[in-house]
């Protein structure tokens, strides 16, 4: 068989599997709907909704309800292009597989790029942020804090940042210990910070004045639009739903749901809690307040024990979020390796536990160390533009797939295509070109270490190349591949005919 041409090497595409892919590792279904869901929950429902209203308040006013809103819309458009294709690509890696299956290699080279940043400091980032978390429920509670040098990174003023680092063993071990028990443990977490963030709404509703929202919007709609912007990321975990592709039990029923019930039940959280809150305190009340939540259920009460049910409720949540995107994150790199595009190591899978025990423990070591020595402001910078990115690729993946194989099976479709998946474009490249120049730069910096590792090692090892030039695979149309033995059957068949 002749080789592929450097052109057909960069954009091979990885056909669609027929039914929901295995593999030799065996990662097993262990993952029912209702878990599904709660890991949506989970990674999204983390410490942004604790206090993003400080900082979308002043910028907004009460009309903060619509920047809610709005985010949301863009999310929610989202979250049905993730629906329809993990409903057709059923598979571990989230929208890599996507676009692996659409764009073509060098393009999910690109996205997995975006997703291991995604991942990979977002989960560092909310670690440290969990140690801030405990030192208040710490002097909540006993009336002490961690000393400085065992809970700060070195550039505040610490050695090193022995919580955060503490948290990520623990959902390492966790995910060692088996997906279904992450799993489980994960949805008991979400119940609870579901059950605090509803304590929130009950006792602020006591406070209600309909004069705070008087002044509804006093900086107009270019202020509802910028607050939308920053409370967009709020949103951001609903895509970790789709990195379970082959552990999820009838991947292409519940995959879909799972993301649409995670989006209807995070979006009703939240205006439950601005709402309420926003009644409960006037508008010019929320700026530079910190612990805002707590602060309006302390003012309600006159006592500061609701602030210590909120603390808990943080640092559940951001346990959650940390154990569902580490095991994101792990999961990428096993599809990844999978198909040669990650080190082999990375696609072992322990026959007693069925999880990716050397995966996991790299991953966990990675974001240890990154969660223990940098500031948080550094980390969290870096992490939307990956998720935006994302986003942007997964649209266009499935406007590319509805084209190239219309006959797909479909256990979802989107309505009102191509508007929905447009739209969708057009909402995250208006919240993109917001992002400041160091964060661009920086994302085009990582991407391209990701790209020359592509180049240098991934463009030879690449499973569906080895299969292409052994005639395993054939091309049968412009981007598209199918099995070779079939495509033989079926051009013998056509010649007899």
């Amino acid at each position: 068989m002749p080789r592929s041409t450097l052109a057909q090497q960069l954009f091979r595409v990885k056909p669609v599997p027929a039914e929901p892919e295995t593999s030799t590792g065996l990662l097993p279904r262990s993952i029912g709907l209702l878990q599904l869901t709660f890991m949506g929950v989970g990674a999204t429902v983390g410490t942004g909704i604790f206090f993003i209203l400080s900082e979308v308040v002043p910028i907004a006013g009460p009309a903060a309800i619509w920047s809610f809103v709005i985010a949301g819309a863009v999310a929610g458009l989202s979250a049905l292009c993730y629906a329809e294709l993990s409903s057709s690509v059923p598979v571990a890696g989230s929208s890599y597989s996507y676009a692996y299956s659409t764009l073509g290699e060098l393009p999910a080279m690109g996205v997995a790029a975006c997703l291991l940043l995604e991942y990979g400091v977002s989960a560092a980032a909310v670690a440290v942020g969990w140690s801030q978390y405990v030192n208040q429920l710490l002097m909540n509670l006993f009336g002490f804090e961690l000393p400085q040098a065992i809970a700060a990174a070195p550039d505040e003023g610490g050695v090193v940042n022995l919580p955060a680092v503490i948290l990520v063993a623990m959902c390492m071990f966790l995910l060692i210990r088996g997906t279904s028990e992450s799993a489980i443990a994960n949805t008991i977490m979400v119940a609870l910070k579901l059950a605090v963030l509803g304590f929130f709404a009950a006792i602020a509703i006591t406070g209600w004045s309909i004069d705070n929202f008087a002044e509804f919007a006093p900086f107009g709609f270019s202020g509802v639009m910028t607050g939308a912007g920053i409370v967009f990321f709020s949103y951001v975990g609903l895509d970790a739903v789709s990195t379970t592709g082959e552990e999820a039990k009838n991947p292409r029923r519940n995959l879909p749901i799972a993301i649409i019930a995670a989006l209807v039940i995070v979006t009703a959280v939240y205006l439950m809690v601005v709402i309420t809150a926003l009644g409960a305190q006037p508008a010019a009340e929320f700026a530079d307040q910190s612990a805002g939540l707590a602060v309006i259920l302390e003012q309600i009460v006159g006592a500061s024990w609701p602030g210590t049910v909120l603390a808990v409720g943080a640092v559940i949540s951001i346990f959650s979020v940390t154990l569902v995107v580490l095991y994101g994150q792990t999961r990428i790199l096993y599809a990844m390796s999978r198909d040669g595009m990650a080190p082999r190591i990375f696609g072992r899978v322990n026959k007693r536990t069925g999880t990716p025990i050397a995966n996991t423990v790299i991953v966990g070591v990675a974001v240890a160390l990154l969660a223990g020595v940098i500031p948080i402001n550094f980390l969290a910078e870096m992490t939307s533009i990956g998720t935006l990115m994302a986003f942007l690729v997964v649209a266009i993946a499935v406007m590319v797939l509805r084209r190239r194989e219309p006959g797909l099976d479909r256990k979802l479709r989107l309505p009102l295509h191509p508007l929905v998946p447009v739209l969708t474009v057009i909402g995250c490249v208006w919240i993109i070109k917001d992002l400041r120049p160091i964060t661009i730069l920086m994302f085009a910096l990582w991407t391209a270490v990701v790209l020359v590792w592509y180049f240098v090692a991934g463009r030879k090892q690449s499973v569906l190349g080895k299969q292409i030039d052994t005639g395993l695979i054939v091309l049968v149309g412009p981007g598209k591949y199918r099995d070779g033995d079939a495509a033989r059957a079926e051009a013998a068949a056509e010649t007899r005919v």
